[in-house]
């Protein structure tokens, strides 16, 4: 019996011993992983030589650029491993199965509403440094630190040119109401609060005029506010949005007073209270500064990937985002800020990692799909004068550099897509891009003398698809390739088979020409775009006697070519419409507005219209919380915006109800959204309809979430239209226009609680 025991203690020992050996082991792994202390080395010539032609191209058209080496020191695969981690970095759900992983248990499982985990390809390609060298991408490498090299006063005065801070001598309020005028001007200001923050003054000076604007007389630096007098908040900072009027504003001054009940070491810190201009500048950038620039993190790539080690190791959690591509299209609105501003040419300072063991070839994206290539090692040159060298294959990634006839170059894959087709090469000085196709082939012996082009019919309607016949001349030559252009692809494109896609009402002429010489044939092509939808502003109406309204119609798409709507009345006893919509109520009772399209009278729309007897303004008043305007409220709170919050707004003896979108009665817990109607009834009868506009909610569920930015996302790229009070309401600039890919991003920076939406 003690002999099984000895065995049974010597095995357990033996266990043990080994997992303390196996641990060592890993500790040992993940230190020579992890290597050395990263360092920094500035100057092209100090990064590996599958960055250098990149760079190199960016100084020839930014000669005042700085490119700083960022060696972290960490082996490539290693940092995949540690980013490749569930839940760590997202992408739309919507995106293609290439981005996301697909692990069984794990695909498509949302980690936040409308997000999903990414693939490890997504996660390589958007760690790869090189893949975004170009001029727009490389702004996810701007140095975010004050740096006396590139910081000046003349660059801070091109950014805050167009605003009112622009070549500006500073005054200011204090506490008594007395104006103090300073002898320095903004620019100086800001220069000297990046220096005390350790942050860019040109990024202080961006969000200085993205957060308050081009105004000196913001309320949030206007120093005159009741209550907060002398106080000021250049960065609204701490200015959450509340019901209060001037909620948002004041959170923000009360934030400069005191920092909302800090510490006295945390007021210290920021220099609150923020009593003067100079110490809201200053103590505002030194807040910025305090969580990521001014601890190694001082661009949006690293705010994004923690692989730089200035903290003192814990890597890879300290991560500001989890939109994996958020870097990347922050990248695009940072290089628009400076174009706009004219500071392109400015002396900037980019940092940009480089890993160990990294492959010599770029990650190619996730978009690319590898089916429609073949592997190749042709040896080819450029037939074309002034040819893009482009990210990816298609003309709308940006483009690397251009090459111009005779340059020579490296085919690594052969394109086989199905329409244009693009190769990816490898230039002779290193960089990897992709070129369209055909300016790569060779010249052939003999040699096209003449292109004859036919058409059944030169005018094509609008997303029809047209096959040009060509003829080659001399018959000898008629396998030779050609190539077909548009000169304004906007209204028509063709393919490299002469395949026409009408795209938009105009004119076009498309060009076939001999890839071989200057030998070229053109045809002028009409496109016509017919109506394929028709679209009115209100769907039911509630008018009295002799009143008079005007409908507006339009019809879809914009360039439809006859834009003419017929309107009508089905009882025009009841009310008459004009050619031009202008209603007018004849007598009391229900009729139908129909409109049609003129070239198309099966495309309609009807209105409901009801005249009934004359409410008057005194018998239902609205609380000034909220915004009427023809009918249409807005200005509802976020955190009140109930059936039963909403009716205790509205005072009036006579009944009222609250539909949905969808005509349905909700109940008082239900949400209050877009799209949603109150109606003021008397004996069942309907005296007058409100429609309730929440902006940024796109789908009426009465909530702004990542749901609405699909929608809106889909309308923006003709997968499915919005009605008009969806389109209203997200139209956040409230600028009477069709919404865009800006009010898309107003949207996700009030979901990401960086900037509420005024309703």
């Amino acid at each position: 019996m003690k002999k099984e025991l000895d065995i049974k203690i010597r095995l357990v020992l033996k266990f043990i011993l080994i997992t303390i050996l196996f641990l060592i082991i890993l500790a040992i792994i993940s230190i020579w992983l992890k290597a050395s202390a990263s360092t920094k080395l500035q100057g092209i010539e100090n990064f590996p030589s599958s960055y250098q032609p990149y760079l190199q191209e960016l100084l020839k058209k930014h000669p005042n650029w700085k490119f700083t080496a960022l060696y972290t020191n960490l082996d490539w695969n290693y940092v995949i491993s540690q980013e490749n981690v569930f839940g760590k970095n997202l992408v739309p759900k919507n995106y293609s199965d290439s981005w996301k992983n697909t692990t069984p248990g794990q695909y498509n499982i949302e980690v936040d509403s409308g997000w999903v985990d990414s693939s490890r390809q997504a996660v390589e390609y958007c760690m790869d440094p090189r893949n975004f060298l170009n001029e727009i991408r490389i702004f996810q490498f701007e140095g975010l630190s004050y740096d006396v090299h590139t910081n000046n006063l003349d660059g801070i005065e091109k950014i805050l040119y167009g605003t009112e801070f622009y070549n500006k001598k500073v005054s200011f309020l204090d506490f008594w109401g007395n104006t103090i005028n300073m002898n320095e001007k903004y620019s100086d200001l800001i220069l000297r609060g990046g220096q005390t923050s350790y942050v860019s003054p040109y990024h202080l000076a961006s969000r200085i005029k993205q957060e308050v604007g081009p105004f000196l007389s913001h309320s949030s630096i206007s120093g005159n506010v009741q209550g907060f007098e002398g106080l000021y908040n250049f960065y609204n900072i701490g200015a959450t949005s509340s019901a209060e009027p001037m909620g948002a504003i004041k959170n923000g001054l009360r934030y400069a007073k005191d920092g909302k009940g800090a510490s006295e070491e945390t007021k210290n810190k920021y220099l609150i209270p923020w009593n003067t201009k100079e110490k809201a500048i200053s103590g505002g950038g030194i807040f910025i500064g305090s969580s990521y620039i001014n601890v190694g993190q001082n661009t949006i790539y690293l705010q994004k990937f923690d692989v730089n080690d200035d903290r003192g190791g814990n890597l890879f959690s300290h991560q500001y985002m989890t939109n994996i591509l958020a870097p990347y299209s922050e990248s695009k609105s940072i290089y628009n800020g400076y174009k706009n501003s004219g500071l392109l040419n400015t002396a900037m300072n980019f940092i940009i990692p480089v890993y160990n063991n990294m492959i010599n070839i770029p990650v190619q994206s996730p978009n690319i799909n590898t089916n429609d290539f073949i592997q190749d090692n042709t040896k080819v040159y450029c037939n074309g004068d002034n040819i893009n060298i482009r990210t990816g294959p298609s003309t709308s990634y940006e483009i690397i550099t251009t090459i111009s006839k005779q340059d020579k170059m490296t085919r690594i894959q052969k394109g086989k897509q199905a329409g244009e087709r693009w190769d990816k090469v490898i230039l002779e000085n290193g960089i990897v891009g992709y070129i369209y196709q055909s300016y790569v082939t060779e010249i052939p012996p003999v040699q096209i003398e003449r292109i004859h082009i036919s058409i059944d019919n030169a005018t094509i309607q609008k997303g029809e698809r047209k096959q040009l016949q060509i003829t080659i001349y001399p018959q000898q030559a008629n396998n030779h390739k050609v190539i077909y252009s548009s000169s304004n692809p906007n209204i028509a494109t063709v393919d490299e088979k002469g395949n026409i896609l009408a795209i938009h009402s105009g004119e076009t002429i498309i060009t076939v020409k001999a890839q071989e010489n200057y030998v070229q044939n053109e045809i002028k092509i009409k496109v016509y775009s017919k109506v394929e939808n028709l679209f009115l502003d209100q769907n039911e109406i509630c008018m009295t006697v002799n009143d008079t309204f005007k409908i507006n119609g339009y019809v879809e798409p914009d360039d439809a070519d006859d834009s003419k709507i017929l309107y009508s009345s089905l009882n025009p006893q009841i009310a008459t419409i004009d050619a031009s919509g202008n209603i007018t109520a004849n007598k009391i009772g229900d009729t139908t507005i129909i409109a049609r399209a003129n070239e198309n009278p099966q495309i309609k729309k009807e209105c409901k219209l009801s005249v009934v007897r004359k409410m008057e303004d005194t018998e239902i008043s609205i609380d000034n919380s909220l915004t009427v305007n023809s009918l249409e409220i807005s200005g509802i709170s976020y955190d009140k915006n109930t059936v039963a919050d909403l009716k205790s707004l509205f005072f009036t003896n006579l009944d009222i109800e609250i539909v949905n979108y969808k005509d349905e009665m909700l109940k008082d817990s239900d949400l209050v959204g877009t799209g949603c109607k109150l109606l003021v009834k008397e004996n069942n009868k309907v005296l007058r309809v409100y429609r309730f506009i929440v902006y940024g909610d796109a789908n009426g569920d009465g909530k702004i979430n990542s749901s609405d930015l699909l929608v809106l996302q889909r309308h923006i790229l003709e997968i499915q239209n919005m009605d008009e009070i969806f389109r209203k309401a997200t139209n956040i600039r409230k600028n009477g226009k069709k919404p865009t890919s800006i009010d898309l991003l107003l949207i996700q920076r009030h979901i990401l609680e960086l900037k509420f939406i005024e309703q």
